[in-house]
């Protein structure tokens, strides 16, 4: 079917040169788990406990956060803190019903002696780092706790962070993630996989070895003079906490990440939240890159923490890679084949199986470290490898949009109140943006039907499990969007000759 000549040798030559590249960066995951394991002893110890507890300033940044944002506020009220000593701002920028809601219970709060303040900005300049940067001014906390409208952290939780900053050095404390929704579907099993590997592996390798790694924007405490010396909150990417993460690493303040300190979360229920939520951290990951690569390269920090800074900041290069590895991987098998490549597998298998049982060791580690059901847990992971690879137009897009400079605005992950399998959403306000990308999704995954069907005829059956993967992950993240759409748009048509039904203001 294909002549061998000089395309062809240069498509083979670009097609090993792009799995190789991705074999590195599966590679490195290797490196985390070592990491991890290497410096498993090394756990964070307390160093010590104040005598007198510091003022905090827990701060609420919302954005049109309907269904949640009365359970977040009442969730941050119940915290076991002094209350001379505690104080809360609901930094509201809604232009919907929010406002009402959040103004309601804040004046229920203060009734009851609680110091609650609700702040609102009618210009959203700087989005969420705006609202943080505003709050921050009229804050009279040393020490400033953040919590996105989606958590709903113990009451004692500060008694279990607080403490860590009787170490001077100490500029930034950040617990693990839960779920409360984990259960919920596919998607969100699949999402409590990943977020609990970035923050086992991740977070806990770096950590633990002493490199550099970030505040995930909610759910932390900040020492605020680490905050201002590091220049305060930024708006000029889209991941600010990643940002000033850096900053203030780099401004010589240690970081702490307590692994055992637990904050429930609500995970997005829908591919569109998930969608719009992992384009804005991949968009803001390369942005901080940009921004901060050249200086922590050009600073005097050892090879082995600026290395690892390097790996961390540019890890999502990797998906506009696999939309490459995705066009080539059909062309490069019947190439190979028609010139009678015996050995036409050879390189290809040991290439993905360093990147995908790099991932896959990954998963497995950080779900055994975590659950004593920890198996059953692992059966989404063919799905999580496959959603993983059917994500890569979306992120691809958001890298090259960061690499050209070009800027968005923040597009928040829409929240319904998710907490038991009982409850809906696609009734809810809140909807994703709409566009074209599933359709194209939907038909990269044809196209690997096609090479499936080619390779099965063939019989070259050491390539079907790669092409089925790259096949179902596309079908399922494309399709699953689509029904998405279509289902909401017959919502909405059925329910446009009457008003919208909202849960009741909540008033005791």
């Amino acid at each position: 079917m294909f002549a061998s000549g000089w395309w062809s040798d240069l498509l083979l030559a670009l097609y090993f040169a792009v799995l190789t590249t991705l074999a590195i960066f599966g590679a490195h995951r290797y490196r985390m788990v070592y990491l991890y394991f290497r410096n498993r002893h090394r756990r964070p110890e307390l160093p010590g406990r104040f005598p007198t507890l510091p003022r905090v300033t827990v701060q609420l940044p919302v954005y049109n956060e309907l269904y949640v944002v009365e359970r977040l506020i009442d969730a941050v009220c119940r915290l076991d803190y002094p209350g001379e000593l505690l104080e809360i701002q609901v930094l509201d920028d809604s232009t919907d019903e929010t406002r009402e809601r959040a103004r309601t219970r804040v004046e229920h709060h203060r009734e009851r002696g609680v110091d609650i303040h609700y702040l609102h900005r009618s210009d959203r300049t700087g989005f969420k780092a705006g609202a943080l940067a505003a709050g921050l001014a009229s804050a009279r906390g040393e020490i400033i706790g953040i919590f996105d409208a989606d958590f709903v952290p113990a009451p004692d939780f500060l008694h279990h962070t607080v403490h860590y900053f009787v170490d001077r050095n100490v500029g930034m404390v950040q617990a693990r993630w839960g779920h409360i929704n984990d259960s919920y579907s596919l998607l969100t099993r699949i999402q409590a996989v990943l977020l609990d590997a970035h923050f086992v592996l991740e977070h806990g390798g770096r950590h633990r070895a002493g490199a550099f790694f970030n505040f995930n924007g909610t759910a932390g405490l900040w020492r605020r003079d680490a905050i201002e010396l590091a220049g305060g909150w930024q708006h000029d990417t889209l991941t600010e906490d990643m940002d000033l993460s850096y900053r203030a690493q780099l401004a010589g303040y240690r970081f702490v990440f307590l692994p055992d300190v637990v904050a429930p979360a609500e995970i997005p229920v829908s591919m569109g939240a998930f969608k719009s939520q992992q384009y804005r951290w991949t968009k803001g990951s390369i942005q901080t890159a940009r921004k901060l690569l050249p200086r922590i390269l050009a600073s005097p920090l050892t090879l082995r923490v600026k290395v690892e800074a390097l790996f961390h900041l540019t890890a999502n290069l990797a998906y506009p890679l696999m939309v490459l590895l995705s066009l080539l991987m059909f062309p490069s098998l019947l190439i190979r084949f028609d010139m009678g490549f015996a050995e036409m597998l050879l390189l290809d298998v040991p290439l993905f199986l360093l990147a995908t049982a790099s991932v896959t060791s990954f998963y497995v580690v950080s779900q055994r470290e975590l659950y004593p059901d920890w198996r059953h847990r692992l059966k989404v992971l063919p799905m999580l490898l496959a959603l993983g690879i059917g994500m890569c137009l979306s992120n691809a897009r958001a890298v090259v949009e960061a690499l050209m400079g070009k800027e968005s605005s923040f597009v928040r992950t829409p929240k319904y109140r998710i907490e038991s399998a009982a409850d809906g959403w696609k009734q809810k306000k809140y909807r994703g943006i709409g566009s074209l990308l599933p359709w194209l999704e939907v038909a990269v995954g044809l196209y690997f039907t096609v090479a499936v069907a080619y390779a099965a005829t063939q019989q070259i059956f050491g390539s079907i499990p790669f092409l089925v993967l790259f096949q179902v992950g596309f079908l399922y993240t494309g399709a699953l969007s689509l029904w998405e759409s279509v289902e909401l748009k017959g919502r909405r048509a059925s329910s446009s000759a009457r008003p919208a039904l909202h849960p009741p203001l909540t008033t005791g």
